[in-house]
């Protein structure tokens, strides 16, 4: 059965990988900065986690490619793989 888990990343964790990488999203649970949700992935025995986007028209007309997946033709958002990071179970 294959599934998608989707995960939080805790703030702490995201101001550590901010150190390394400026594109790491901020992640705060207040209504201005979103929280940081995105689907978790195992490769080799290493988890990823690649953050979701918010509906964005171009999504409608762009292709899946090998770092970037539509969910739902698009209408729903996508996953950004280009965005993705190592972490471990208890970053999220």
């Amino acid at each position: 059965m294959n599934y998608v888990k989707l995960v939080k990343i805790e703030t702490s964790y995201c101001d550590y990988l901010r150190k390394y990488d400026h594109r790491v999203a901020y992640n705060k649970d207040n209504k201005d900065l979103r929280p940081f949700v995105g689907a978790l992935f195992t490769v080799e025995d290493k988890e990823y986690f690649a953050p979701l986007s918010s509906l964005k028209s171009k999504h409608l007309k762009m292709k899946n490619t090998h770092d970037f997946l539509k969910i739902d033709g698009g209408k729903l958002g996508a996953i950004n793989f280009n965005n993705m990071v190592p972490v471990k179970s208890s970053n999220y």
